[in-house]
């Protein structure tokens, strides 16, 4: 596996960025809260001098939907860590892990052992500005891995995974930028750490007809998506971390079975839409819809003993 899969910073910082505005609007409004993203962002004090309002509707003018998308994808994952907690999961990996902050930002239980994996300079910087007095700092393991030169089932056993332990893993953000045989290898250890109890398995993938059938990617009456989807796509390569890899829903769901995960939930931002927007009065119409990235839980079920 390449060393470029769990290497760079841009798309983290974006993500960041996208949290903290969201973390600006008003409390009964807002869908996700995270009070440090603040940290990683360049220009964070500028965004809180604009305010929500401001700094959402430039987001919107770059592309209607994608701070949407963005924080969608963030409440999926957030519901599915803490739902997992409550129905028994005693492990939390975090693939990729760039300037994810559930670990202090969830309000997640001392018990629970989360492992983060991220190359060793990414670690670097992430944890030279994490505030020294967040919540659970002392339960994160970082796992420093170069997929060159070590197995990330060695690297996390060594780290104190332990493999009759439930555990959650989650990758998200990161398929479009690597090549299918690294999430194929990365899907394969993760079933050799989990053959011998349950794991939950979050992905988020590119649909693949973003490239042929662009206009099946956005909702009714969104402007220019062929022209958005380019300018999305070249955005990503000019930022030095351009798409891949490109899947369709079936493709996905037949690699994770292939590793012992069944695809239990597949949604996009029409899905979330009126999951999450909806209740707090901020439904998108269609025209807003940007349904790019597809957001999937699977699950592997514990073995059964003869």
């Amino acid at each position: 596996m390449s060393d470029s899969i769990f290497r760079k910073d841009g798309t983290a910082q974006g993500v960041a960025k996208q949290r903290l505005i969201e973390s600006l609007a008003k409390p009964d409004k807002r869908i996700v809260y995270d009070p440090y993203a603040y940290k990683f962002v360049f220009g964070a004090s500028i965004i809180k001098l604009m305010g929500y309002k401001l700094s959402h509707w430039i987001t919107k003018k770059f592309a209607p939907g994608f701070h949407e998308h963005l924080i969608s994808r963030t409440r999926f994952i957030d519901d599915l860590v803490k739902n997992g907690v409550t129905q028994g999961m005693e492990q939390y990996v975090i693939l990729g892990a760039g300037y994810d902050l559930r670990a202090h930002s969830l309000n997640l239980p001392n018990t629970l052992s989360i492992f983060e994996v991220d190359q060793k300079e990414v670690q670097k910087r992430k944890r030279a500005k994490l505030p020294s007095n967040v919540p659970n700092l002392e339960n994160v393991k970082y796992v420093s891995v170069n997929f060159n030169h070590q197995s990330l089932k060695q690297e996390l056993l060594e780290a104190g995974f332990d493999e009759n332990k439930p555990a959650i893993f989650t990758l998200e953000g990161v398929s479009q930028y690597i090549s299918k045989e690294a999430v194929k290898s990365t899907l394969k250890e993760v079933k050799e750490l989990t053959k011998n109890t349950k794991a939950i398995f979050y992905i988020s993938y590119v649909n693949s007809l973003l490239k042929t059938e662009p206009t099946a990617c956005f909702g009714k009456s969104y402007p220019n998506p062929k022209k958005k989807a380019k300018t999305v796509m070249n955005l990503a390569a000019k930022v030095g971390e351009p798409w891949v890899s490109l899947y369709s829903p079936e493709e996905i769901k037949n690699i994770l079975s292939q590793y012992g995960f069944q695809v239990k939930e597949d949604k996009t931002l029409a899905d979330f839409n009126s999951e999450y927007f909806a209740p707090v009065n901020r439904k998108l119409p269609d025209n807003e819809i940007f349904n790019l990235e597809h957001s999937v839980r699977a699950e592997k079920i514990k073995p059964k003993k003869n």
